[in-house]
C-alpha cells in the first residue's frame, strides 16, 4: 500500500565510467559472463546510465523489487513505482553468483555496461502481473511481455562503458543532463513535459498548447521511442509527424527531445513513474496524457484496459515527487464553432465531430479522406506514406490446423491465384519447407515448435513490411505464439489467421503417410491431436472446414475474404 514519505533526495550524476576506467571495463569484460540485452532491456539500461531513472543505480535487487511491488518505493524508502528488472535465462542464472560481474552487451556484442550481481531469483510472475496490472490476461501487452520474458531476474548496480549507440535523430536524443542544460540556456524555469507515444493530432495539439498557456509554462514535447510497444510500428514516421506538428507551436516556448523508454502500461504506477522521469529531465509539470488516463484503448486499437489512475494515490505521491501533475481534459471538435472545446462544456444541440484512432486507421487502410479538422495536412501526408491503403500493403495469410487438414493444398492454390494477379510478390512458407530450410536442427518439443513458428513469423513480417505477400502453412498448435506472430506481422501490414478446422477424424482418414496410425501406436511422440494438444484459435479471421470443400473452393473463401477486407481488388483514391 502506498504511504507518502517526503524529502526525497537523489544524485543526478550519470553512471558512465570515464576515460581509462571505461577501457578497463571493456578489457576485463572478456573474462566475464555476458548477457545480450533485449530491446526493452537496452532502453532500461540507457535510462539507468543517463540517470533518467534516478535514484536507481542498477537493475533492482530482490529486496527493492519486492518493496516496489508492495509499497511503490525502494527498500531505502525512495519513491519508485515500477520494477526495473533484468530477466535472464535459467542457464545464466545458474552460472553466476552474487558478487560476480556480468558484461551487458547489445546484439552486435558491443560492451555497454558492467553489472555487479546482488540478487538472483525466480519471481512469481502471476503475482507481479496482478500487482502491476490487476490482471493476468495476456491481451494486455504488459502482461504478455511479462509472461513471455525469461524466468529468472538478476539485480545489481551498473557501471557503463558507453550509452547504447543510436544513429537516428541524434540531435533530438538529449540526456537528462543535456536537457536541463538546454532549459537553463533558454531561461526556462517552468516546463511542462508532454510524453507522447502517439501522433500529435489537433486535439492533442490544442490541449497541450492550452495547458502550457494556462500554466505560463514552456512545453517540452518528449515522444516515447522505446522498444516493444505493440503500436510503435515505425518511430521514424511518428517523429516526422511530430516535426510537422511542431511547426504549429510558438517556437520560442517549445522544444522536442526523444525518450528511449520501454513503456509498461501500468496505470497509476505508470503515471508516477513518468512524472519522476520528467522531473529528472528538469521539468516542473507533467502532462498526464490520454494514454495514461484512459481505460479505453480504442485510440491505440488495443483490446485491453490499463488500470485506472487512482487520484488519491497520485495526489499523495505528488507531494514528494517535486513535480506537478496536469490531468488530461478531453476535448471535442464542435463544427459550429470550428474549434475544440472541453467535452464537459459542449452546449446542447451542437454538432460534435469525433474520429477515433481505430477509425483513422480504417480510413488510411481504405484510402479515404482524413478531415482537416482532425489533423494537420502535413501529418496526413506522412501517415499516408507510411500506411498505404490495404490494396497496396503487404500482408500475411497464416493457415493453422491439424496435419492433414488441407493447409498446404489450400495455400498452394491461394499462392497461384495471387501470383496470377501479379501486383505484389508472393512467398510460400509451408511447414515442411520451413522445417527443411530454416529449422532442420529443431525437434518437436513445445519450445522448439514455438521457435519454428517465431522464425516463420519473422520471415513473414519482413516480407509484409516490404510490401510483399507471405503465405504460411504450419500446424502452429499453440495460441500464444500465434498471437506473437500476429503482433510481429501487424507492425508492417496485414495479418489474416485462417483456421483450417477440418475434424481430427477426417484428417486421419486422409493420412497418406500413416503418421496418425504411428502416433496412436506410440511410435511418434508429441504428435499434435493425438499425444500433444492443438489449441483452437481464439480469434481466427476465417474458419474453413475442408470436409466437404475442394481445395479450389476453400482457396476461393480465402480470396473472397481478402477482397472483402480490401487487400485485393479495385484501387481506391482518397478523397
Amino acid at each position: 500500500m502506498f504511504e507518502p514519505k517526503l524529502d526525497q533526495n537523489q544524485s543526478n550524476a550519470d553512471l558512465i565510467a570515464a576515460g581509462e576506467r571505461a577501457e578497463e571495463i571493456r578489457r576485463l569484460s572478456k573474462d566475464w559472463h555476458s548477457w545480450t540485452l533485449t530491446n526493452s532491456q537496452m532502453c532500461d539500461l540507457e535510462m539507468l546510465l543517463n540517470r533518467a531513472f534516478a535514484p536507481l543505480e542498477g537493475f533492482l535487487s530482490r529486496n527493492d523489487y519486492e518493496s516496489v511491488l508492495k509499497a511503490y518505493r525502494l527498500a531505502n524508502g525512495h519513491l519508485w513505482p515500477i520494477p526495473i528488472t533484468l530477466d535472464v535465462t535459467e542457464e545464466l542464472a545458474g552460472a553466476v553468483k552474487e558478487g560476480e560481474t556480468i558484461a551487458l552487451r547489445n546484439a552486435e556484442g558491443v560492451m555497454l555496461a558492467a553489472l555487479t550481481v546482488q540478487s538472483i531469483w525466480k519471481p512469481d510472475k502471476s503475482a507481479e502481473a496482478n500487482t502491476l496490472y490487476n490482471t493476468e490476461d495476456t491481451s494486455h501487452p504488459g502482461v504478455a511481455k511479462l509472461f513471455s520474458s525469461n524466468p529468472f531476474y538478476i539485480g545489481g548496480t551498473v557501471e557503463g562503458a558507453q550509452l547504447p549507440p543510436h544513429y537516428d535523430f541524434i540531435s533530438l536524443r538529449l540526456t537528462p543532463e543535456q536537457t536541463r542544460a538546454e532549459f537553463a540556456r533558454l531561461g526556462w524555469r517552468k516546463v511542462i513535459s508532454f510524453q507522447v507515444r502517439n501522433v500529435i493530432h489537433k486535439t492533442r495539439y490544442d490541449f497541450s498548447l492550452r495547458a502550457a498557456k494556462n500554466l505560463g509554462a514552456n512545453l517540452f514535447i518528449h515522444p516515447v521511442v522505446g522498444a516493444d510497444d505493440p503500436w510503435d510500428n515505425d518511430h521514424y514516421t511518428r517523429i516526422r509527424c511530430y516535426q510537422e506538428a511542431m511547426k504549429y507551436y510558438p517556437q520560442p516556448t517549445v522544444r522536442m527531445g526523444l525518450l528511449p523508454l520501454a513503456v509498461r502500461y501500468a496505470g497509476t504506477r505508470e503515471a508516477i513513474w513518468r512524472g519522476l522521469i520528467a522531473k529528472n529531465y528538469g521539468c516542473t509539470h507533467f502532462f498526464i496524457d490520454h494514454d495514461l488516463a484512459t481505460e479505453d484503448h480504442d485510440y491505440l486499437g488495443g483490446a485491453f484496459s490499463e488500470p485506472k489512475i487512482d487520484p488519491e494515490i497520485l495526489g499523495k505521491a505528488q507531494e514528494e515527487m517535486g513535480i506537478q501533475m496536469v490531468p488530461y481534459q478531453p476535448l471535442v471538435y464542435v463544427e459550429d464553432y470550428d474549434a475544440y472545446i472541453p467535452e464537459d462544456k459542449v452546449p446542447d444541440n451542437v454538432r460534435v465531430l469525433r474520429l477515433t484512432g481505430r477509425e483513422l486507421r480504417e480510413r488510411l487502410a481504405d484510402g479515404r479522406l482524413i478531415p482537416e479538422w482532425f489533423t494537420f495536412k502535413e501529418v496526413t501526408a506522412q501517415l499516408r506514406m507510411a500506411h498505404p491503403p490495404r490494396h497496396q500493403q503487404g500482408f500475411t495469410v497464416f493457415f493453422t490446423g491439424l496435419s492433414g487438414a488441407g493447409k498446404s493444398t489450400i495455400a498452394n492454390v491461394v499462392l497461384v491465384k495471387l501470383l496470377q494477379m501479379g501486383d505484389r510478390p508472393v512467398t510460400l512458407l509451408d511447414g515442411d519447407i520451413v522445417r527443411r530450410h530454416l529449422s532442420s536442427e529443431l525437434n518437436f518439443s513445445r519450445e522448439h515448435r514455438d521457435i519454428n513458428i517465431r522464425r516463420i513469423g519473422f520471415v513473414a513480417s519482413e516480407i509484409t513490411k516490404n510490401g510483399g505477400i507471405a503465405i504460411c502453412a504450419p500446424i502452429a498448435p499453440y495460441n500464444q505464439v500465434r498471437e506473437e506472430v500476429r503482433r510481429m506481422v501487424e507492425k508492417g501490414g496485414g495479418f489474416i489467421l485462417v483456421h483450417v478446422a477440418t475434424p481430427l477424424e477426417t484428417c486421419e482418414e486422409r493420412d497418406r503417410k500413416g503418421l496418425y496410425a504411428k502416433a496412436r501406436a506410440g511410435l511418434i511422440k508429441g504428435f499434435t491431436g493425438i499425444s500433444d494438444p492443438y489449441e483452437l484459435p481464439e480469434n481466427a479471421d476465417l474458419v474453413i472446414d475442408t470436409t466437404n470443400l475442394s481445395p479450389y473452393e476453400a482457396a476461393q473463401e480465402v480470396i473472397l475474404h481478402l477482397e472483402q477486407k480490401g487487400y485485393i481488388g479495385a484501387n481506391r483514391n482518397p478523397g
